[in-house]
């Protein structure tokens, strides 16, 4: 075929929201994605390897126009990276390329996420923000502590990604409805310990959700990374996860509790993690990328906002 004619094919890119060259090019972008389909530690059901290809693929069906903040997400820019390839030496060098590959793209007026994967992973990508960022905290959404030192003969995997994380920064965890005797001991001895990163948990369920916002708000500097392990969801909402758990928020109250962090601290990162397309209906690939699309209006949109190019 001549490529004049094949100028004129309307052809669907694979990036996030499917967009055109002049919204995703990297100089023009103030987001950016990294997909990294990783899931090696996984100990129950594996597939989140396949979460990002999922997500990227179900993102070119959303409405580029977000209802909500009377905002065209896409304005912004958002280049999806290519794809980390996974290092499968040891999931510590893993966590590592992953800290490689987001310091590649962090600058000052640039919010970049991690499509995962595993949620060991977002050890990786909050080393990387500390580094540009040494004033940093945590906001980490999920089902279960991530508490352990080690699982499975590793201290990198999926069941230890926040306590590698709360040896570096403070750490606020939302979400919390399993946990271990070792997670539940870390966190009492952590409650009255002295000289280390902050560490504050609000388990799930409440009884009162805007007392839970402003108490989270409270505890979390500025600026904020969030990371999301997507088993913090309900199964009801999210079946599609490697390790789901009954009794977990809803879709509403992730998302407005995300949006109240962006409205009081300024949101420089995130990420995604634990998508596993074939555990659950096509929905729930679906939410994910919405997910990732209202994680990255807030953030432009945060009262601090990105600094002007």
């Amino acid at each position: 075929m001549p490529e004049a004619a094949a100028s004129r094919i309307p052809w669907t890119p694979f990036n996030f929201l499917a967009l055109p060259p002049d919204q995703c090019e990297l100089e023009n972008s103030r987001a950016v994605l990294i997909p990294v389909p990783y899931d090696s530690t996984a100990s129950f059901r594996g597939g989140a390897r396949e979460g990002p290809a999922a997500m990227i693929e179900a993102s070119g069906a959303l409405e580029d126009y977000d209802l909500e903040l009377d905002l065209d997400v896409s304005q912004i820019g958002i280049h999806t990276a290519p794809f980390v390839e996974p290092h499968l030496g040891s999931p510590e060098l893993m966590v590592q390329r992953v800290r490689q590959a987001v310091a590649t793209y962090l600058r000052p007026d640039r919010v970049v996420g991690v499509l995962g994967g595993e949620h060991s992973l977002s050890a990786g990508a909050v080393q990387a923000h500390l580094e540009q960022y040494p004033e940093l905290s945590v906001l980490y959404l999920d089902a279960h502590a991530d508490l352990r030192d080690e699982y499975m003969g590793t201290q990198w995997g999926h069941a230890s990604g926040a306590r590698r994380i709360h040896a570096r920064c403070p750490l606020v965890l939302v979400g919390v409805r399993s946990i271990c005797e070792e997670e539940r001991d870390y966190l009492e001895a952590q409650s009255n310990a002295t000289g280390s990163p902050e560490i504050s948990s609000f388990f799930w369920p409440v009884n009162d959700a805007d007392s839970l916002t402003r108490g989270v708000i409270r505890r979390l500097s500025d600026p904020v990374y969030v990371s999301v392990d997507l088993d913090v969801f309900d199964p009801s909402v999210m079946a599609a996860v490697g390790t789901p758990e009954p009794g977990g928020m809803s879709w509403i109250q992730v998302t407005g509790l995300l949006r109240a962090v962006a409205e009081s601290r300024r949101i420089v990162g995130f990420d995604v993690c634990e998508l596993a397309p074939r555990e659950g209906p096509t929905a729930c690939t679906y939410t994910a990328a919405k997910l990732v699309y209202k994680l990255i209006a807030y953030a432009s949109r945060s009262t601090a906002g990105l600094p002007p190019r």
